[in-house]
């Protein structure tokens, strides 16, 4: 996706609409990062298993790269904290579904257990979406542990410069944003390098521009991240821009 026609001019809705994230697969920057997990997404139906782990930090793109799945393979999505023993009979007998959040499934370990039996039984691919991997997860199953373990895992990384600058521009987007390239440069420069803060600044952004019905300029970022040094990398180069 071009970032033409979403920089070089300012302003945003008068309105807080909800932002609507694009999960297309053109709308997936690929990057250093993503690109082993991007491509076993593409290698499908070709996996070395039919059950695969995928996993990466909060906001890494780990649920657009499974919706993406879930076009490719006809999936059923659905989360791990919904899951129930009522519920998996069901799942089983669908020919690929995606498993979102599963290290979220505090307690459900008998139901994600039940699941990943019946999949295998009926032959069908799983994508298993999470965080970390299943060693972190806390779980107290050996045999589910185990099971997950065998498992082939893909992982997005951090993004770096370049990378982060895209993943502005896309969140900007998605919230129907229109934000100068300076903007842009000055944020990649300054923040974290991980997903989240980039979610969190541009959420941030977002509303303290509609509190003060201003646009989102470069002098507004730097006020906000004077104020919030937690978003910074380097918290000595977040000062009040003169």
């Amino acid at each position: 996706m071009s970032h033409d026609g979403f920089l070089g001019m300012t302003g945003q809705l008068p309105l807080d609409l909800p932002h609507r994230p694009g999960l297309g697969e053109e709308d997936f920057f690929e990057a250093p990062s993503n690109e082993k997990a991007l491509a076993m997404v593409r290698l499908w139906p070709d996996w070395p298993q039919k059950t695969l782990l995928l996993q990466g930090p909060q906001g890494a793109g780990k649920s657009h790269l499974a919706a993406i799945w879930a076009r490719r393979a006809g999936a059923r999505i659905f989360r791990a904290r919904d899951l129930t023993l009522a519920l998996a009979p069901g799942l089983g007998d669908e020919q690929a579904l995606v498993l979102e959040n599963a290290d979220e499934a505090s307690g459900l370990e008998t139901e994600m257990f039940h699941l990943l039996n019946l999949a295998a039984e009926n032959g069908a691919f799983l994508l298993i979406v999470a965080r970390q991997p299943p060693d972190r997860w806390g779980l107290a199953t050996p045999d589910l542990l185990s099971r997950l373990r065998r498992a082939p895992q893909v992982a997005i990384l951090s993004p770096d410069e370049h990378f982060l600058r895209a993943i502005l521009v896309k969140l900007f987007h998605d919230r129907q944003i229109r934000v100068d390239e300076s903007l842009i440069d000055y944020l990649s420069l300054r923040l974290e390098r991980s997903f989240e803060a980039a979610q969190n600044i541009v959420a941030a952004l977002d509303r303290e521009g509609l509190a003060r019905g201003r646009a989102i300029t470069r002098p507004l970022a730097a006020r906000l991240l004077a104020q919030s040094p937690e978003f910074c990398a380097q918290r000595e180069l977040y000062g009040p821009e003169s």
